[in-house]
C-alpha cells in the first residue's frame, strides 16, 4: 500500500497537557498495522482556524490520509467538522454515513456525531469521534474501503467502486479533470477566518491555457506554432512557502491558491488565486507577487504544440 497518513487529535485539554491522548496513538497503531506510513501527528486545541491550517499543511505535504479525532459533538467548542468543511473541495459523505450507521448499532447516541469526510486536492480527510473506543470502532468500519478510495484519488482516470463480475470485461477508465474550486466557497472561508473587519477587497486571478504560444505573446516570435495544450505540475511545498510570504505582506489578510495538474487543453483552467487585504494597492501588489513567484518558482509548464 504505502500511503502516508497523519492523525490530528482535537482537544483543548489535550493541547494544554491536562489530558492524556489515547485515541490519537490508537488510530496511529491501527493505520500502521494496515500498512500506512504515519508521518505526522499532533494535538490541537478546539480552534477552527488552527484545525483548518493544520489540515491544509498536511495536504501541502502530500499526506494522502488525514484522520482527526475529537470535536465532532454538540459542544460550542466542537468545531472540527466546520474546520474540515472550510478546507475540503469535495465531500465524501458515504464514509461519515457508514460510521454513523455502525455506531447506531452500538448506541442510539451514535447519530449525534457530526463528523464529515472530504477531499482536499489529493488528500482524504476523515473526522472521527474523540473517545478511543468510538474512534477505533469508526475506523474499523471504513478501513477496508480506504485503500481503494485512495487509489482512485491518486489515479488519473475514473474508477468503478463496484466489483465487476468475471464475465464482464473492464471498461477503460475515462479521463477526468481536476475539479474547479468554488469562489463562493473561498469567500465563505475568508469571511469565517475572523479577519473580515480588516479586509477591504478581494482580487481573483484565473490563469487559462491559451492557443498562442508563449514565444509569440512574450517575444513576438511569429514563427511559433499554436499550442494545443500544456503539461502542468507544481511543487506543493514551494507553493505553501510563497503563500506564507504573501500573507506576511502589509495589509494582506487572506490568500488561497488552487493549481491544476496533468495534461491540459486550450481553454482549461491553470490556476485560481484569491488575495484579500485592506486596500487596493496592497492587494494588487500581493497578487502580482504571488502569481509571479508561483509561475517562476513553483510550477512546471510545458507547452504542447502541433
Amino acid at each position: 500500500m504505502g500511503f502516508t497518513a497523519a492523525v490530528l487529535t482535537i482537544s483543548d485539554k489535550g493541547s494544554r497537557g491536562e489530558r492524556v491522548d489515547t485515541s490519537g496513538p490508537a488510530l496511529m497503531e491501527m493505520l500502521k498495522k494496515a500498512g500506512y506510513e504515519v508521518t505526522d501527528g499532533a494535538i490541537l486545541p478546539d480552534d477552527r482556524l488552527q484545525i483548518a491550517k493544520a489540515l491544509r499543511e498536511c495536504a501541502g505535504k502530500g499526506i494522502r490520509l488525514v484522520l482527526t479525532t475529537g470535536g465532532t459533538g454538540f459542544s460550542q467548542r466542537d468545531l472540527t467538522p466546520e474546520a474540515t468543511l472550510d478546507v475540503i473541495e469535495r465531500e465524501a459523505p458515504g464514509l461519515a454515513e457508514a460510521m454513523r450507521a455502525e455506531s447506531m448499532k452500538i448506541t442510539p447516541r451514535g447519530c449525534l456525531s457530526r463528523g464529515v469526510a472530504g477531499i482536499l486536492d489529493r488528500t482524504l480527510i476523515v473526522n472521527l469521534p474523540g473517545s478511543e473506543r468510538a474512534a477505533r470502532e469508526n475506523l474499523e468500519v471504513i478501513l477496508p474501503a480506504l485503500e481503494h478510495g485512495l487509489k482512485i484519488l491518486m489515479s488519473e482516470g475514473s474508477a468503478d467502486c463496484a466489483q465487476p463480475s468475471p464475465s464482464e470485461p473492464s471498461a477503460p477508465a475515462a479521463a477526468v479533470k481536476k475539479e474547479i474550486p468554488s469562489m463562493d466557497a473561498w469567500l465563505k472561508e475568508a469571511k469565517a477566518s475572523g479577519k473580515l473587519p480588516r479586509t477591504g477587497m478581494f482580487l481573483v486571478h484565473n490563469g487559462v491555457v491559451r492557443e498562442d504560444a508563449r514565444a509569440l505573446v512574450r517575444n513576438g516570435d511569429k514563427s511559433a506554432k499554436p499550442v494545443r495544450g500544456m503539461l502542468f505540475s507544481s511543487d506543493a511545498e514551494k507553493v505553501n512557502k510563497v503563500i506564507d510570504e504573501t500573507l506576511a505582506m502589509p495589509g494582506i489578510t487572506f490568500v488561497k491558491v488552487w493549481l491544476n495538474e496533468g495534461e491540459l487543453a486550450v481553454g482549461d483552467d491553470i490556476m485560481f488565486v484569491m488575495v484579500g487585504g485592506d486596500i487596493r494597492p496592497r492587494v494588487i501588489e500581493a497578487l502580482q507577487f504571488l502569481v509571479g513567484r508561483i509561475k517562476s518558482e513553483c510550477v512546471t509548464e510545458q507547452e504542447l504544440q502541433g
